[in-house]
């Protein structure tokens, strides 16, 4: 693994405008950054990367099927009763997932880390899926990389394949905030993706759905949602003053009620507890338990539910290094040891090791100077050249 300084393409921000990548100069701060690449091994990727995304959609879907029974766990994830039976009726129907997005640390030199699970609802994917990919066929035309290069990069027909195997039962519809730019913009590339795989999609903002007389979810034309997609996190669905009727409603819905399980960093001390010392695990422990003294005075505290790096604390010898502010600071937290410093050209690589289904199907690389990736660190392409 390393990182190449690269010429950019003269025509990228043109490109991305083309292509819809809206996104990429946020603000007119550079968020697609292709003045760089990291370059891997075939054996960095298959063994290594692969094998660790394998690794953990096993024991994520061991821990699931513990939790569901686990009246302790599902408190601890502060989950309301009301919904605990619904859950494990999900997860022993197999509803099915969509897709995910494992965050590991790693520099070419061990095994990957997993530093969270983004099993709800990941964004950066369509700089994964595509724009990445494009990159790639670019530089080999140029020439700048070997015409034999590759890319772990299968997302696009992943996505495509596992909504093919969806149920057709009327439209699926497609929600989220549409004022949030890189929200809207994923939902309208997984919509391109369903419609490819030959599904009828009605995109609508989250706000525009409502309920009928008869308590469904319906649309703005009073439609029954039948099938929807959400790129809103279920701790904060249940919690609207609708979420207690979420339950009672015959919607399917994608990501299914079991991912909630799995959408929380409360699962890196859950999974270290089921696997303690596995390679691409971290030490991790509940802040308020006992053992996790024995992490000393150098590690990581995550709010259960943060995102995008907020209020994630870092401490090394006693003293904290870096603590992002946010509005997630009084949740309860866990404990976990920091990684493996991997370090290239002083920037810190965070590999988002994707999922389709329970396939692994890709990467896209975050990084940043900072010990905190957060939502202004730069996406940068990979290739595969050995």
């Amino acid at each position: 693994m390393q990182r190449k300084t690269m010429a950019e393409r003269p025509n990228w921000r043109a490109l991305a405008d083309e292509y819809g990548f809206a996104y990429a100069m946020p603000d007119g701060e550079r968020y697609w950054d292709e003045s760089a690449a990291y370059l891997f091994t075939m054996r960095e990727i298959e063994d290594d990367l692969e094998h660790a995304a394998t690794e953990m959609v096993a024991l994520c879907g061991e821990l699931v099927g513990r939790a569901v029974r686990d009246e302790a766990y599902l408190k601890r994830l502060k989950i309301p009763s009301n919904f605990w039976n619904w859950i494990a009726e999900s997860w022993n129907r197999s509803d099915p997932s969509l897709y995910g997005r494992f965050d590991f640390a790693y520099g070419g030199n061990g095994p990957p880390k997993l530093l969270e699970f983004n099993a709800d609802t990941p964004t950066a994917l369509y700089e994964a899926a595509v724009f990445q990919w494009l990159w790639l066929e670019d530089r080999m035309a140029a020439g700048v990389l070997p015409k034999n290069a590759d890319q772990f990069n299968s997302l696009h027909d992943k996505l495509i394949a596992r909504f093919a195997a969806w149920p057709r039962v009327g439209p699926m519809h497609m929600t989220a905030y549409s004022t949030e730019i890189e929200d809207r913009k994923t939902v309208e590339y997984l919509s391109e993706c369903a419609t490819a795989a030959g599904h009828k999609v009605v995109l609508i903002d989250i706000a525009g759905i409502g309920r009928d007389g008869q308590g469904r979810f319906v649309d703005e034309q009073d439609r029954p949602i039948q099938t929807l997609f959400k790129l809103y996190p279920w701790e904060w669905l249940i919690h609207e003053p609708f979420g207690v009727s979420i339950p009672l409603t015959s919607t399917v819905w994608i990501e299914p009620a079991w991912k909630m399980l799995l959408s929380t960093k409360a699962i890196l001390p859950e999974l270290w507890r089921l696997a303690p010392g596995h390679p691409n695990l971290l030490e991790a422990y509940f802040e308020e338990d006992a053992a996790a003294k024995s992490l000393g005075n150098t590690y990581v505290a995550k709010p259960l539910m943060s995102r995008e790096g907020a209020n994630i604390e870092i401490r090394k010898g006693g003293v904290t290094a870096v603590a992002p502010e946010g509005p997630y600071q009084n949740l309860p937290r866990i404990v976990q040891a920091l990684a493996p410093e991997a370090v290239f050209d002083g920037m810190r690589p965070v590999i988002g090791s994707w999922i389709v289904d329970d396939q692994p199907a890709g990467i896209g690389i975050r990084e940043d100077k900072g010990l905190v990736t957060g939502n202004m660190s730069r996406f940068v392409p990979h290739a595969i050249i050995g």
